[in-house]
């Protein structure tokens, strides 16, 4: 299993992935709007979305896992 962090404070703007979707390293699993700017949270390796932590609309802190792997 491998955590997905989010590099930025903020709120969950979207998630554009579910728990069971395969994603590639790369995708983008969700969107951060942090200083009126959209930052993607990318998938850090290949697998399935076994969780998503997080809400849209939730504020976020930077670091905190938002997503975990398969």
């Amino acid at each position: 299993m491998k955590e997905v962090r989010s590099e930025v404070a903020g709120n969950v703007w979207k998630i554009t992935s579910a728990v069971g979707d395969t994603v590639s390293e790369g995708d983008t699993l969700i969107i951060v709007e942090s200083m009126k700017m959209e930052i993607p949270v990318e998938a850090t390796r290949s697998g399935v979305i076994k969780e998503i932590r997080v809400a849209e609309g939730e504020a976020i802190a930077e670091g905190l896992v938002v997503a975990v792997i398969g």
